[in-house]
């Protein structure tokens, strides 16, 4: 899956994956985080997500990072922000009071970017990848979390064969073999969703489980 596939997907507005509310078990259990008001959360492959505007609002700063430059712009733009743009390498970093976005790859984002965060939260990142560049993204996910650091880890799963993705299928077994060598991992929640995802239903999808793990980087 190359950067164009995303960059033409936000070019024409072919964005169903992103929500118009904000997540159910990011209101739910991210208390279980037991953060300090004060406390930065990374979020990977952000987008524009209304996600980022609850984190600020419980007094976090969020720094997220997103390949794609209309969805970073559209962020502030469509909440009325103001914002500072600043070059840095090959990536773009965009910030206000309480959000910086970076807008590049993540896989080229240094290590350091993250190193003075408290939290993380990915709703839409892991599930973005297909399988090859799932398993990448998990060991660069483990290098930008520092040990110690807590984040709330959101799935789909569902028949992979029924329907091609994004989003992709991510089974608890495929969270333990490539994500709990690196995290200590507790299952939250597992919730069957289908009924309120039209389009898994249109493609005759037999289930759509979405789950909540809490993650917490491993020494």
């Amino acid at each position: 899956m190359e950067p164009s596939f995303w960059h033409e997907k936000w070019d024409l507005k072919q964005i169903g994956f992103h929500q118009p509310q904000i997540n159910e078990f990011l209101l739910k259990y991210w208390s279980r985080l037991s953060l300090e008001p004060s406390a930065e959360v990374f979020v990977p492959l952000c987008g524009k997500s209304l996600d980022m505007c609850y984190l600020a609002e419980q007094g976090h700063s969020v720094l997220g990072c997103e390949l794609n430059q209309i969805a970073v712009e559209d962020f502030f733009k469509e909440n009325n922000l103001p914002v500072n743009r600043q070059t840095h390498g090959e990536h773009q970093a965009y910030s206000t009071e309480q959000v910086s976005l970076i807008q590049g790859d993540i896989f080229t984002l240094a290590n350091e970017s993250t190193q003075s965060i408290n939290a993380f939260y990915d709703r839409a990142a892991l599930i973005a990848w297909p399988e090859a560049m799932r398993q990448q993204y998990a060991k660069k996910l483990a290098e930008l979390i520092p040990v110690g650091v807590k984040g709330l880890l959101v799935t789909l799963d569902y028949d992979q064969a029924a329907l091609n993705g994004p989003p992709f299928a991510v089974s608890p077994a495929w969270i333990e073999q490539y994500l709990a060598s690196h995290f200590e991992v507790e299952l939250l929640e597992c919730a069957d969703v289908l009924a309120d995802n039209p389009r898994f239903v249109n493609k005759q999808v037999p289930w759509l489980n979405e789950a909540a793990y809490l993650l917490t980087r491993k020494g």
